[in-house]
């Protein structure tokens, strides 16, 4: 139960899933929030029961511990310098230890795709797309099927193996996620800040 794990570590809905998987070899409870730092910074008083580990999101942010609730770099580099040192000698490096993670949990890539729609007529375009993805949802990606979609802007998830709906516990968000039979998972949002739809990519394998 995550509600019962004594530590956490937090991403973000659009962030790589390998994070989970690290958290549940760890014996750590994992939480996501919505795109946006903030977000991770919030959970640290949302979850005052709970020590905060860490947390980092897609796009090169990281936060260590809850001194400094926003990104940190400073702190960042500090951990990642501590971290080769001590792989250094012990005869290794960040490269090979970055290795033996994959082999362990699965090779994960990931990708920001951004189409840019200027002015009023961008803005209906991107809002039709939506839409559209929300009526009329991919069957497949890449040749292989779509398993679940999860709908944040209607706050809810839609399995398509079993037709089951269930809610999600996030404030409403124009995001959608959509999940394959293979593992990949592919969301897509209108930008808060820039006339942009973005679409945040994540796949793995087995092998490289």
């Amino acid at each position: 139960d995550q509600k019962n794990k004594k530590s956490f570590i937090a991403s973000t809905v659009v962030s790589t899933p390998m994070m989970r998987l690290l958290a549940d070899d760890f014996g750590v409870a994992y939480k996501e929030g919505l795109t946006g730092f903030k977000w991770i910074a919030k959970m640290v008083k949302d979850f005052p029961q709970q020590d905060f580990i860490g947390g980092g999101e897609e796009s090169f942010g990281y936060m260590v511990g809850d001194f400094v609730r926003d990104k940190d770099a400073v702190t960042a580099s500090l951990l990642i310098c501590e971290i080769a040192a001590y792989l250094n000698g012990k005869g290794s490096s960040v490269w090979n230890y970055l290795q033996e993670i994959y082999q362990r949990y699965g090779y994960f890539g990931e990708a920001l795709i951004s189409q840019v729609k200027k002015g009023r007529q961008g803005a209906e375009q991107i809002k039709a797309i939506m839409t559209a993805f929300r009526q009329e949802p991919p069957k497949t990606i890449a040749g292989s099927p779509v398993i679940k979609i999860e709908d944040y802007q209607n706050q809810k998830v839609l399995d398509l193996t079993s037709g089951q709906e269930t809610p999600l516990d996030l404030p409403a968000s124009n995001v959608l996620i959509f999940y394959t039979q293979d593992g990949a998972k592919i969301a897509a949002r209108p930008s808060g800040t820039e006339p942009k739809i973005k679409y945040y990519i994540s796949v793995t394998a087995e092998a490289e």
